[in-house]
């Protein structure tokens, strides 16, 4: 794989590299596993219940840190095993890496795992932040899971985290992404682009007044493997308005929607990223990948609106419709994907407006 063009790794490079053994798994590949920017990540076959959250940090291996952390082990196996709402968990990954000089790589919770309110972080050893794997880094990857809406059962071989590779950095620039709008429009109203594209919530009432859902606080746990089957109503209140506002309750989490269609064009790949603090006491959690050929309409997208999953801290806070609560981060790719999202690779959230995660029915 040659290094000499920067940016974010195609699914074909990430095949080269897993050809070339920089990318290791306990067992084999299997279809669908490479997306058209990301490799999805494998949960290996125990769960370590730890005290607390951590980094292993620059002199330490996962390992070390694990026996001062650990309480307890949870085989995980085809029957499947409940993680538990509000606990911390430890998960070896069947991926490991062996990256060359140059590739570096960042890892995100996938769309589902977002929504569920699932927080999915990988974990390396002498690892100083979650999800950044520097150029050079040889060795095993954790997932740090912790359940914290809903109780969840979870089997090996499950996909709840993506890896993203890249070589150098090809963020686009406010210059570089106004100019890249002009040709190639990326939301479908007037752009806001301020260290990246910025997109707001809304709050508009649609038929029913239905702008959103809050996950209910005391429910039944969620396998992981059953989809399209669980009651929307047994998990999530309908959040309705018609004033075009609500008021988030603190430590409550929401999914909601962008009123803007986003485009990420097939030769960019784009990160979620939260938005500056100062615009109120919440955060758009579980900054997410979107990749290329997302609302694209070659791909069937034709805009398709980013799903929001935020979170309420310290104090009520008043979300009104239009607010700009996060931005969408660009970069270049490295070659143009051989496959686009949602041309033919069975994508789930291709067109989307308000939508819950894909374990749930389509209609309350």
């Amino acid at each position: 794989m040659s290094h000499d063009t920067t940016g974010v790794c195609p699914n074909q490079q990430i095949e080269d590299l897993i050809d070339s053994g920089a990318i290791r798994a306990t067992d084999p590949f299997v279809t669908g596993q490479v997306q058209p920017a990301s490799l999805d990540l494998r949960l290996g076959t125990v769960a370590y219940r730890v005290r607390a959250s951590f980094l292993a940090g620059a002199a330490h291996s996962v390992k070390d840190r694990l026996e001062e952390f650990e309480m307890h082990r949870i085989p995980l196996t085809d029957e499947g095993a409940v993680l538990e709402k509000g606990c911390v968990y430890l998960v070896p990954l069947m991926e490991s890496l062996t990256l060359p000089e140059g590739i570096s790589a960042v890892a995100n919770a996938k769309s589902s795992t977002g929504r569920l309110d699932l927080l999915t972080r990988a974990v390396t050893d002498r690892g100083t932040e979650f999800d950044r794997i520097p150029q050079g880094y040889d060795g095993p990857l954790y997932a740090e899971i912790c359940p914290r809406s809903f109780s969840v059962l979870v089997r090996p071989g499950m996909r709840l985290n993506q890896i993203r590779f890249r070589s150098g950095q090809a963020v686009l620039d406010d210059a570089e992404l106004r100019s890249l709008h002009a040709r190639t429009p990326l939301v479908d109203g007037p752009a806001v682009i301020q260290d990246g594209l910025g997109f707001s919530v809304d709050l508009r009432p649609a038929k029913d007044d239905l702008v959103g859902y809050r996950a209910k606080p005391h429910t039944g746990v969620i396998d992981l493997d059953r989809i399209g089957q669980y009651a929307p109503a047994e998990f999530w209140e309908e959040i309705r308005t018609r004033e075009g506002r609500i008021i988030l309750d603190p430590g409550a989490f929401y999914i909601l929607v962008s009123r803007e269609a986003v485009h990420i064009p097939p030769d960019y790949a784009a990160e979620m990223a939260p938005y500056l603090a100062m615009v109120g006491e919440f955060r758009v959690h579980y900054a997410g990948f979107f990749d290329p050929g997302f609302g694209h309409d070659a791909a069937g997208g034709a805009g398709s609106r980013g799903v929001l999953e935020v979170r309420c801290h310290e104090a009520p806070f008043v979300l009104e419709d239009g607010q700009v609560v996060g931005r969408l981060v660009y970069e270049r790719m490295a070659q143009r994907p051989t496959q686009l999202y949602g041309a033919g690779i069975a994508s789930n959230y291709q067109g989307q407006g308000l939508k819950l995660s894909k374990h749930f029915k389509t209609s309350m």
